[in-house]
């Protein structure tokens, strides 16, 4: 596995980079099983952000629910990029079984 695909696997973890991973890295596996992990990671903080949103109508436990989802949804992209780093396919905790690209 060369550099570059680590390179491009872990910023595909960085929201919407995950566009570039899959436009330069079609016939990749690594690169593309990264790329499907940060899609649905991207699609989660958009769906958290409507979330939150929603939440910020309900006074003190919105905003707490709100703020724990987004550091939940941080970890989850930084344990994205430690595995593309260390070369490893290993599914995200939570949402990491859910395929959108093959």
């Amino acid at each position: 596995m060369e550099n570059g695909n680590k390179l491009l696997a872990a910023i595909s973890y960085i929201w919407i980079l995950c566009i570039v991973t899959i436009l330069c890295a079609k016939d990749d596996a690594f690169a593309r099983y990264h790329a499907n992990q940060g899609l649905v990671l991207l699609l989660a903080n958009i769906a958290a952000a409507v979330a939150g949103f929603i939440l910020g109508f309900i006074p003190v436990i919105g905003g707490i629910l709100a703020w724990v989802i987004s550091i939940a949804l941080f970890v989850l992209m930084i344990l994205g990029i430690v595995n593309a780093v260390t070369g490893k396919m290993k599914p995200l905790p939570f949402i990491g079984g859910i395929e959108i690209i093959k």
